[in-house]
Order: structure tokens, then C-alpha cells, then sequence
């Protein structure tokens, strides 16, 4: 009797372990041809969201079924992310040392992250939803989600416009410092976490442990500020 190959790929498919293997596969591949090349368009998030939408869409799999059997990895995001606080307490010294310059530069480029960004949406003629959905685009998802939702933009635009900000942030984030002749591990770092949040901070990881600690620093003091002070903000303009 010939084996009913549908069958057995619906089986498999429908694993609550598939997800997550493909999701871990595609990632651990594009990682490696990133390391083999270097090339900025085989940047690994990049390349596995686009390697993961086209199995998705070849296999006729649901996003929602996909996003209910990688909740493990959802789940694991958070310790992930508490864990970048590691290189911070072991180059706390260092950041003592300097820490009112990383505080004003927070506080300026911040600033200016956010008003550059919604300015350039208000000159192309973009509505006032999608530019409360984009202020908050150099923070976390969760944290960008929330604060789009409460100034009156849309969370779920806002997330894209978190995850597009990470990916050109690591993408072309360390060159456009390389070519300011930008050297140093701090500066580097904190500019990285500043504007490209935990995507950032994974790449500015990959440079050193010092860039990793300062792009911790800033991802987490920039989401402090856009959560407390984009919100009062907005209402004072509003």
C-alpha cells in the first residue's frame, strides 16, 4: 500500500514543535550565510521573515496557526530580553563614569528620533493615525504597541513599524557609524539601542561586549521616556 504523503505532511504541519523548528532552521540558516557573506541585504531577521512567509504561503499555513505553535518562543522573548541586562551590570562601571552625556544624548536624540520621524510623515501627507503610530517606532514592541494605542494610532501598524526600524537600524546602522568615523564601543552602542531597540542591541552584541551593554542602556532608558513622555506630549499639543 503506497504512504498517503499528504497525510503524513499534515501530520507534521500540524506538530505543535513545527513552528518553532522552522522558525529556529531558517534563523540558524540565515545567520550562518550572513556570517559567510556580510552582506546587509542577508541581514538574518530580514532574510528569515522573508524565508518564513514564503514556507508559510508554499505550505498553505495559517498565520494564526503559525503564531499559536511559536508562542514558546513569544513566551521566552522577555527572559531573552531581561537578559541583555547581563552585559550592562558588567560594564556598570563604565557607564557610571559617563553617564550625564548618555543621558543628555538620550534625552536630545530621542527627541529627535521621534520629531524627525513624524515630521516626515506629516510633510508626505501621512494621516494623524499612522504618525501616532509611528512616533513610537525606536522602542520595543510592547511598549511601542501600548503608546501608539493610547496617543491614538494603530498598534498592530505600530509593531511593523518597529520591526522595519530594527531591521535598517541593524542592517545599516554600524556602517552609517563606520562612515561618521564613529569608533567608539559606547557611542556606537548607545546609538544603536537608542534607535534600533533590542534588534539593535543584538547587532551592537556582535560588535562588543561594551556597545552591548551601552545599546541595553539606551533601548531601556528610550523606552522609559517614550512610555512617560510621548503620551503627555501628545495631549499638550492635542
Amino acid at each position: 500500500m503506497a504512504p498517503d504523503w499528504n497525510a503524513a505532511l499534515t501530520a507534521v504541519i500540524s506538530h505543535p514543535l513545527f513552528s518553532v523548528g522552522i522558525t529556529l532552521g531558517v534563523f540558524q540558516l540565515a545567520q550562518l550565510l550572513y556570517e559567510q557573506t556580510r552582506l546587509m541585504l542577508f541581514q538574518p531577521l530580514l532574510l528569515s521573515t522573508l524565508a518564513l512567509v514564503g514556507i508559510l504561503l508554499v505550505l498553505g499555513i495559517d498565520y494564526q496557526d503559525y503564531r499559536e505553535g511559536s508562542s514558546l518562543l513569544t513566551i521566552l522573548l522577555g527572559p531573552a530580553t531581561v537578559a541583555l541586562a547581563v552585559p550592562l551590570y558588567q560594564n556598570v562601571r563604565r557607564v557610571r563614569a559617563v553617564l550625564m552625556p548618555v543621558l543628555v544624548t538620550l534625552l536630545v536624540g530621542g527627541t529627535l528620533a521621534t520629531v524627525l520621524g513624524v515630521g516626515l510623515a506629516w510633510a508626505f501627507g501621512a494621516e494623524h493615525m499612522i504618525m501616532m503610530a509611528l512616533a513610537p517606532k525606536s522602542v520595543t514592541t510592547p511598549i511601542a504597541m501600548l503608546v501608539a494605542d493610547e496617543i491614538g494610532g494603530s498598534a498592530s501598524l505600530a509593531a511593523v513599524f518597529v520591526m522595519l526600524t530594527g531591521m535598517l537600524g541593524a542592517m545599516f546602522g554600524v556602517e552609517l557609524l563606520r562612515v561618521c568615523r564613529i569608533t567608539n564601543p559606547a557611542a556606537k552602542g548607545l546609538a544603536l539601542g537608542m534607535v534600533a531597540h533590542a534588534i539593535g542591541t543584538a547587532r551592537a552584541l556582535q560588535e562588543s561586549e561594551e556597545a552591548g551593554a551601552f545599546s541595553a542602556l539606551g533601548m531601556s532608558i528610550m523606552g522609559v521616556l517614550t512610555a512617560v513622555a510621548l503620551p503627555l506630549a501628545v495631549a499638550a499639543i492635542s
